[in-house]
């Protein structure tokens, strides 16, 4: 097992700080930065987690950090529907509720969908039986040509923008199950000069065009996470929303939302 200095020197070169401006932003001396990850000093928990966080280091990881130092970890982690959770989880469930006509769905750090509004639902209609077991990742959804991939217009581009987020999440921490998302689905090929058209920062909006009852359909997203969470199940959690591009677009939603059979309970990981 890593020591905990050990664990915090692998930090740092991730994100490439050196020992000065840690301890600089921690407010340290850089020796005590160097004695902490030789092994020379013992840091208390509260040192821990004061370097981790200016480190940026996910809750689950400070939680190993902690470990390593011989402390308890401090981060629970629980299901979204577990009583302490409650608050959080209404909250969650009242902002996709509110953006209704408009699909958005929540999802963990692995993009596994864990609640759905009833707006995603009629998109479900044609995917493949085997995409719609738990847990229902949402980057497989919409790349696999057995779930939205058909339906996409600039597969290329939303391939690209999916490669660049799960890129990132990567290089901030690792993770097997997600890189071997990436490698499935999103490992650069013979569309990569097809994407190159997206210009720097667009995946804080993601373009999406869609062809639906004969038209295309344009959409954008966000995303939200919350702030500053304390538990590592609403550390990992994203909330996207997806919007109408145009008029047409929206309109779509709006006649979508009207028709029968449209009550139907949201579809929730």
């Amino acid at each position: 097992m890593r020591t905990v200095g050990e664990l915090l020197r692998h930090w740092r070169h991730r994100r490439g700080v050196s020992q000065l401006d840690l301890a600089l932003s921690a407010g340290v001396s850089p020796r005590h930065v160097s004695l902490v990850e030789t092994g020379k000093s013992h840091p208390s928990a509260d040192m821990v987690l004061r370097l981790a966080e200016h480190l940026g280091v996910p809750l689950r990881e400070r939680n190993r950090l902690l470990l390593a130092a011989g402390f308890a970890p401090r981060y629970a982690e629980r299901p979204l529907g577990h009583g302490a959770l409650d608050a959080a989880r209404e909250a969650v469930e009242r902002v996709l509720r509110a953006h209704e006509p408009y699909p958005a769905v929540a999802f963990d750090r692995h993009w596994d969908i864990v609640r759905a509004n009833r707006a995603v639902e009629p998109f479900f209609a044609g995917v493949a039986p085997e995409l719609l077991r738990p847990p229902v990742n949402l980057v497989r959804l919409g790349l696999d040509p057995r779930g939205f991939a058909p339906l996409v217009v600039n597969l290329a581009d939303v391939r690209t923008v999916f490669r660049a987020r799960v890129g990132r999440q990567l290089a901030a921490a690792p993770d097997a199950r997600l890189a071997a998302l990436y490698d499935e689905l999103l490992a650069p090929g013979g569309d990569e000069a097809e994407g190159a058209s997206i210009a720097a920062g667009a995946d804080v909006v993601i373009p999406m065009i869609l062809r639906l009852g004969g038209r295309e359909v344009r959409m954008f997203s966000t995303i939200t996470t919350f702030g500053t969470p304390m538990d590592i199940t609403l550390d990992e959690i994203a909330i996207e929303l997806y919007y109408p591009a145009d008029e047409e677009s929206a309109a779509h939603f709006a006649t979508a939302h009207h028709a029968p059979g449209h009550s139907g309970p949201p579809p929730a990981g």
